[in-house]
């Protein structure tokens, strides 16, 4: 699990129960994605709801978490580093 820390000590992570997070202070939890199946019954991962792009399609449930989960990782969480 990665976790981004903000100078002001505000975090940001994909959330996973690895560990509990409200340990850290209270939560904030949002939609980074929606995974679905299309209309072909393969699977995508929408990430529309942090301005990414759509994932996919690919044939398992499983594929579409792992693409979302590292693009949010690559993508999304970095880019509460910029300054």
């Amino acid at each position: 699990m990665q976790l981004k820390v903000e100078p002001d000590g505000t975090l940001h992570a994909v959330y996973q129960e690895e560990i509990d997070l409200s340990s850290l202070g209270p939560l904030e939890i949002r939609r980074g994605s929606h995974v679905e199946p299309n209309a072909n019954s393969l699977w995508e991962a929408d990430l529309s709801p942090v301005s990414g792009p759509v994932l996919g399609p690919f044939p398992h449930r499983a594929d579409a978490i792992q693409a979302e989960q590292a693009w949010l990782e690559t993508f999304w969480l970095p880019a509460f580093l910029q300054v």
